[in-house]
């Protein structure tokens, strides 16, 4: 059985719906904005130290590397509802399938690997 379009490229987003990129880069103040996260929270997420948090160009490659990941399940999650505030309301809402846990939250405790698979697995459950 060959592999669909949908699985070799589900892992990114179609569209930067959420406009959470600004040529090429993420915008890291944005993306942690919407997510409503403080700079604990970043530092706890990324798994670097809160001193190292910033959003410029010298912005550490960890974080750097995270918050792309962060974008871009936000925009999977936005390409599904084409809505953003439907989008974010997912992001913040307990989810009894997460464990009664929210995505955000999963973030914030450093959990995104099981969220993104859960993400894809939902959305490519979607599409069949």
């Amino acid at each position: 059985m060959g592999a669909t379009a949908h699985s070799l490229f589900g892992n990114i987003a179609a569209e930067d719906r959420m406009h959470l990129f600004l040529n090429g880069e993420p915008d890291g103040k944005k993306i942690v904005n919407i997510l409503d996260y403080r700079k604990e929270d970043v530092s706890v997420a990324a798994n670097i130290p809160m001193q190292s948090v910033r959003y410029d160009q010298k912005m550490p490659t960890e974080l750097r590397d995270r918050i792309i990941e962060w974008a871009v399940a936000i925009n999977l999650v936005s390409g599904y509802f084409k809505d953003d505030h439907k989008t974010m309301l997912w992001f913040k809402m307990v989810n009894p399938l997460l464990g009664d846990i929210s995505p955000r939250d999963m973030i914030r405790v450093g959990r995104f690997k099981k969220l993104y698979k859960f993400i894809q697995t939902a959305l490519g459950e979607n599409t069949r």
